[in-house]
């Protein structure tokens, strides 16, 4: 039977692989409506109750495409619902903060010298934030605060960088970004099944029904809806942060993770004037520039917090890998052929901080990544990268057979 190591990684793999797939429907049609939206333009024979239309070209044919502000007055039979991309996408990526950070939150959530939390304290702490994200978002859209967009994007970008500062005071610096991708990301995709989709719906059922649809559905799902556009590249920067410890391993990632907001902004920005046809805003890349280098900066600011890294402080799983009889052998082993890149100061020519933030220098840091450094050398040759420092084929045999045996794989 293959072990409960592999089948994760392999179940990891897969669910990120359709959460990908998923993203770039949604983050596809998203981008197009946003630009279809704003580059419709008037014509004198727009049928009645026509907003705008534009003639756009692709794949060798011509496509004609109008929009109403509420609805036609005959209502076709079939209709195309955008929404699916929406749900799988939240519902892929929730699957994967269960797999990665709720199955493993003793390697990437929980980080004991920030604050030392039981693994189901930490894990409701993630769901928690999640949900009451979406309720204070909501509840200051329907206030009177949304009856000004521009006001309400300042009070929801001050709700993120607290949010930011908040997650980085309790998970660890990783996790700390990743949530606030996956707490905006919430908002987004609720905002599609809460609002956006259920105020299509009545409108749909009033046609159907003969009533005349308010016009103030289709208002408030357009808000929600240009919310979403200069939210999606920022949650596109934090959940790749985690794959470059300069944005979540430094003292100031709550502040980088704010500024990514501003050039999420400025970015889209300068698309969405584009497409109004209001020409190329190019201090907007100026901006995002400036916003950049100021990250690049935070990013080496600071000096590496004194971590307690003593064997007592182990979670019950990582001690048992310390503590089994054959860790001394192992423990040399990773040291020898792994420290030299996987290290608070590599020396391996090059190398300028240790890969995804990985350091394998004491006793304490190898127990806790045991599964890691098993997946990585143990049963596949992962690593070292092309085995340039030559791991042969017993230390791989040695730490696999470590690893079986504690977990009783």
């Amino acid at each position: 039977m293959l072990e409960l190591a592999v089948i994760g990684a392999w179940a990891e793999f897969a669910v990120r692989w359709l959460h990908v797939i998923t993203a770039i429907a949604w983050v596809g049609s998203s981008f197009y409506f946003i630009a279809l939206d704003l580059g419709l333009r008037k014509s004198p024979d727009l049928p009645e109750g026509a907003y705008g239309e534009e003639w756009q070209v692709h794949g060798g044919g011509f496509y004609h495409v109008q929009k109403y502000l509420v609805a036609p007055a005959r209502l076709p039979e079939h209709l195309i619902w955008f929404k699916w991309e929406s749900y799988f996408t939240w519902l892929s990526g929730f699957a994967l903060l269960v797999l990665v950070y709720y199955v493993g939150a003793e390697f990437y959530l929980i980080d004991a010298n920030t604050l030392d939390l039981a693994v189901w304290q930490a894990v409701a702490i993630s769901v928690a934030s999640l949900g009451l994200g979406w309720l204070v978002y909501d509840l200051l859209c329907k206030s009177r605060l949304g009856d000004d967009n521009n006001r309400l994007m300042v009070v929801l970008f001050v709700l993120l960088v607290i949010m930011a500062w908040g997650y980085t005071q309790v998970f660890t610096g990783r996790a700390a970004l990743l949530h606030l991708g996956a707490f905006t990301a919430t908002i987004m995709s609720a905002n599609v099944f809460m609002i956006i989709i259920p105020n299509q719906k009545i409108v749909v059922a009033d046609l159907r029904a003969g009533r005349i649809p308010d016009a103030k559905y289709g208002r408030i799902a357009k808000q929600r809806s240009t919310h979403n556009n200069y939210l999606t590249l920022p949650v596109i920067f934090l959940m790749l942060s985690n794959h470059y410890p300069l944005a979540f391993a430094s003292e100031y990632n709550w502040l980088i993770a704010g500024l990514v907001f501003l050039m999420g902004v400025t970015i889209r920005h300068f698309f969405n004037t584009m497409h109004m046809g209001g020409g190329y805003k190019w201090w907007t890349w100026a901006a995002t520039t400036a916003l950049f280098i100021a990250i690049i900066w935070l990013s080496t600011l600071g000096q590496p917090r004194d971590y307690e890294d003593a064997l007592a402080s182990l979670t019950p799983t990582a001690a048992r890998f310390a503590q089994d009889p054959q860790f001394e052998d192992v423990y040399w082993t990773v040291v020898g052929h792994c420290s030299m890149c996987h290290a608070q100061d590599p020396v391996w020519p090059g190398l300028h901080w240790a890969p995804k933030g990985v350091v394998l220098e004491t006793e304490a840091q190898i127990a806790r990544a045991a599964q890691l450094i098993y997946l990585q050398s143990g049963i596949s040759h992962a690593m070292p990268p092309g085995n340039t420092v030559l791991m042969d084929t017993t230390s791989r045999a040695q730490i696999a057979d470590w690893y079986q045996r504690v977990s009783g794989s």
